[in-house]
């Protein structure tokens, strides 16, 4: 009876010794971790704003327009359901409203607000709430879609404000918190950590996102990320989810790519950004060691805009991009944002590696038009040659043909793929052969003469073109086969 009453106070000692050390209680390094936000959340409050925005229909419905009652509504509909349903004998003789909102925080105390532009996109009327409950219309002045920046004025002086921070300075696992209102819940504060910097998204490919674990639902877009020290860092902008609602997957626009906007919107009421006019795809290692690169990193270049900043400096097809004015490059979504952020007319350097060679070149950056902004080429999709590379290819017989393959320069289309390595990379019948390792391929001459040239052990890249009209760039080791 003894041993079994000491064998159950041993167990019960071992569980409470692990309790309290996962809990922190013994763990000096967990005791460094802050877990107090009150007085950092006292500061930064106050700045933080509701914003709520409505729009109209186009006009007044017929109903309206003739002074009817809606079609089953009495003419003497008591003046509760009237408020409910609206004045349907017009008031301002609008269509319904929709409503939407988001948050936003206060950055200069006579009224400058910062939020999302998706959160105002397309409002005919914005309103602002305060942490005292005041309510403001607001003036829209400026708003960039590329960035999701927009800037609004309230008539108001000697509010408090919150002051932006270093991104740059952020680490991954440093504590943020994020302010807003989710659902409506107004003041509402979340906190986690940052997970991860310069994440990439196909949409906003000028912004390198803050990924954090901080709760961010519906509402909290447009409020700010704040460090410890009660600095801005980040806007927060968007989430990852299947079902609308927070997984811990939070994105947010840092500082360094914000202030830029903000600064442009206060003088111009647009953002200009650079522009270099190339299309760019991942480096893989399959790619990396077909081109003689020592790792996968840079921003492999697979098009060419005809008459743009990089066709002027000298900037070709199959060159990667390793450094751009100094900031290496190791993701290939790290480039847009380092060039939007260079003012149009400028002169950046750029250093290259072109099949074994590194080129520093000077671009004289151009400016981005909408308009002709380049799809970023999907990094998973990937092409390769045929006969000794497993692939069975035929000229392009005539225009029609070529047409139908989107007008590709030269080229053999591929009609079989053999090998499982070029299948697993991606490579189907239609898409068209470009250039082998750097080599021009312009019939089926020139890609017998290439491949029977190719070395068997090592990786070729091949320059592919999709009937849609894009180019990318695909590596693989002929001989490679389960």
């Amino acid at each position: 009876m003894n041993n079994k009453i000491n064998i159950r106070f041993g167990f019960a000692l071992f569980v409470s010794v692990v309790v309290l050390t996962a809990g922190g209680v013994v763990s000096p390094g967990l005791a460094k971790t802050p877990v107090d936000f009150t007085d950092l959340v006292d500061q930064a409050v106050p700045a933080v704003v509701n914003i709520e925005t409505r729009r109209f229909g186009d006009g007044p419905s017929e109903q309206t327009q003739r002074g009817q009652m809606p079609e089953g509504m009495p003419e003497d509909m008591p003046e509760f359901f009237r408020r409910f349903f609206g004045d349907p004998f017009g008031g301002q003789g609008r269509q319904p409203e929709r409503r939407g909102g988001g948050s936003g925080f206060i950055i200069e105390s006579d009224g400058l607000i910062v939020t999302n532009h998706h959160v105002v996109d397309e409002a005919d009327e914005i309103v602002v709430r305060l942490s005292d409950r005041r309510e403001f219309e607001a003036e829209l002045i400026g708003s960039d879609p590329q960035t999701d920046i927009a800037l609004l004025r309230i008539d108001a002086t000697g509010l408090p404000t919150l002051e932006f921070g270093d991104s740059d300075e952020l680490q991954p696992g440093e504590w943020v918190i994020a302010i807003g209102s989710p659902f409506q819940f107004e003041q509402s504060v979340t906190a986690g950590i940052v997970s991860a910097k310069g994440r990439s998204q196909g949409r906003q490919q000028y912004v390198p996102f803050i990924q954090s674990d901080v709760a961010i639902n519906r509402g909290n877009s447009g409020g700010p990320l704040i460090r410890t020290d009660g600095t801005v860092v980040g806007i927060n902008s968007w989430i990852l989810s299947s079902g609308g609602g927070n997984i811990g997957l939070s994105f947010s626009i840092p500082t360094e790519v914000a202030e830029n906007s903000i600064e442009q919107l206060l003088e111009f009421g647009r953002v200009s950004r650079g522009y270099l006019g190339v299309g760019i795809e991942v480096v893989t290692r399959q790619k990396a060691d077909a081109m003689g690169l020592d790792r996968p990193a840079g921003a492999l270049v697979n098009r060419i805009e005809p008459d743009s900043a990089a066709a002027e400096a000298g900037i070709e097809v199959g060159d990667v991009i390793v450094a751009f004015n100094g900031t290496p490059i190791d993701v290939f979504s790290e480039l847009p944002p380092l060039v939007g952020l260079v003012p149009p007319g400028e002169t950046a350097q750029v250093e290259i590696f072109r099949w074994g060679e590194r080129i520093t070149l000077d671009v004289t950056v151009r400016q981005l038009d909408e308009a002709e902004v380049l799809a970023q080429a999907d990094p998973e999709t990937n092409v390769q040659p045929s006969n000794a590379l497993g692939l069975v290819v035929e000229p392009i017989e005539d225009d029609a043909m070529r047409r139908r393959l989107g007008d590709p320069e030269g080229g053999v289309v591929i009609t079989e793929v053999q090998s499982d390595e070029a299948f697993r990379q991606g490579i189907r019948p239609g898409l068209v052969i470009l250039m082998i390792n750097n080599e021009p391929v312009t019939d089926i001459e020139d890609f017998d003469a290439i491949v029977a040239e190719a070395d068997a052990e090592r990786p070729v890249a091949l320059l592919l073109h999709r009937p849609n009209g894009t180019t990318t760039f695909a590596a693989y080791t002929p001989n490679t086969e389960e």
